[in-house]
């Protein structure tokens, strides 16, 4: 068991975020490894055409647009230690199994890596 729990900020980023996708956030930062926070949680469509032109996202029909999707980062954030984040993948995994919650993770994806990625399968 860790005393990690999920501060004020990632808190505000996980409004408008599916229940069963912030229940499973919840419990992985209880069992992880690693501290993490939550990037982002639902985003406008503004936001996401951002990323797109930015290259950090691929799609304009992202889930994060419907909150069925949310970005995790392992503390201190490192975007080169991706073992960090293959720690909080594990806590997230971890937690939808133990829920029942079927779970994609984009740094399982075989073209576009999304390390900080998880979106919720309904």
């Amino acid at each position: 068991m860790n005393n990690f729990k999920l501060g004020s900020k990632s808190i505000s980023k996980l409004e408008g975020v599916h229940p069963l996708l912030i229940i499973c956030v919840q419990k992985a930062i209880e069992r992880s490894e690693i501290d993490f926070t939550v990037l982002e949680g639902l985003r406008t469509a503004e936001r996401q055409k951002q990323l797109v032109a930015d290259g950090k996202s691929q799609t304009l029909n992202s889930l994060h647009l419907k909150g069925l999707a949310v970005d995790l980062a392992p503390l201190p954030i490192d975007w080169g230690n991706i073992e960090a984040f293959l720690l909080a993948a594990k806590a997230m995994k971890s937690a939808a199994s133990e829920l029942g919650i079927k779970l994609t993770y984009g740094g399982d994806w075989k073209t576009f890596k999304d390390y900080p990625h998880f979106q919720l399968e309904l």
